[in-house]
């Protein structure tokens, strides 16, 4: 990161809270609460927790796609009222559209997003040219014109990552991006995503449930409790960057695994709220 600890938080939420209607918050069921968090700028945190504790909630949050109930969330140095135009999200479904080649596939976000679509036809060429280096990048060079059903899921989702970072953000958001794919697949697209992390310094939110991936990308991991989600727990990785995938054998890297492990598999017996 070429951020320092003085620079103003590019991601700032302060004490959110999120219940889904007035009726729920009226009873107090909140499906986040107490969210304090201070992200850097080129800052990249992955947020880890059990099933239902709230992680995607979170992203929706961190996308403007839902309001708190209670509190405040800045980003970039705005406050969020709406969705964000300097994101980029891809999921864990790639979700490509089968009519249209690989390279469109990839264009799209420019086709919809102002300022981009306005200036779409006058520069189409420019944009087509930046897809195609985009998916050279992440090793799909001579596939750019292929469909999606000529590629496989692993391919599919480089593209996916490429349609979110196609209008250059300064912010990705990963929601269990590579957990329908096999593990080799997996750890290669862990690798292309470190090097266009480390290439372009987008800020990055991950939420996974593959502990291994959290330490081996993330800066910081943050824990989160069973629902109503906060976070219990962040772990601060302090391992130098670059890594590479030897890192995941060694006994440094497994000690962290198995700390973050310990501290899930607590609040799974016990629902118990861990202190920082």
């Amino acid at each position: 990161m070429t951020a320092s600890l003085q620079d103003p938080a590019f991601v700032e939420f302060r004490d959110v809270w999120l219940a889904y209607n007035d009726e729920l918050q009226a009873k107090n069921q909140f499906a986040v609460e107490a969210i304090d968090l201070q992200v850097r700028r080129g800052e990249f945190i992955a947020i880890v927790g059990p099933s239902g504790c709230g992680k995607s909630t979170f992203m929706k949050l961190a996308t403007g796609l839902r309001m708190p109930s209670i509190g405040k969330i800045r980003i970039d140095g705005q406050p969020v009222t709406g969705p964000l135009k300097i994101s980029g999200m891809a999921f864990q479904s790639p979700s490509l559209l089968p009519w249209r080649t690989t390279v469109d596939n990839v264009l799209l976000p420019l086709e919809i997003v102002e300022p981009h679509r306005s200036q779409f036809k006058a520069r189409r060429k420019e944009y087509e040219d930046r897809a195609r280096r985009l998916l050279q990048k992440v090793g799909l060079g001579g596939y750019e014109d292929k469909f999606p059903w000529e590629l496989s899921g692993g391919m599919q989702q480089r593209a996916s990552i490429c349609r979110a970072l196609i209008h250059e953000p300064k912010m990705l958001l990963l929601d269990e991006p590579f957990g329908a794919l096999d593990a080799f697949t997996r750890e290669e697209l862990w690798c292309i995503l470190r090097d266009l992390h480390a290439e372009q310094q987008f800020n990055v939110i991950l939420v996974t449930h593959d502990l291994r991936e959290s330490v081996f990308l993330a800066d910081s991991i943050y824990v989160m409790s069973k629902s109503p989600g906060r976070f219990v727990v962040r772990r601060d990785i302090d391992i130098p960057r670059p890594r590479d995938l030897e890192l995941t054998y060694t006994k440094e890297f497994s000690d962290i695994v198995h700390e973050l492990r310990g501290h899930i598999g607590a609040m799974r017996k016990t629902g118990t709220v861990i202190n920082q």
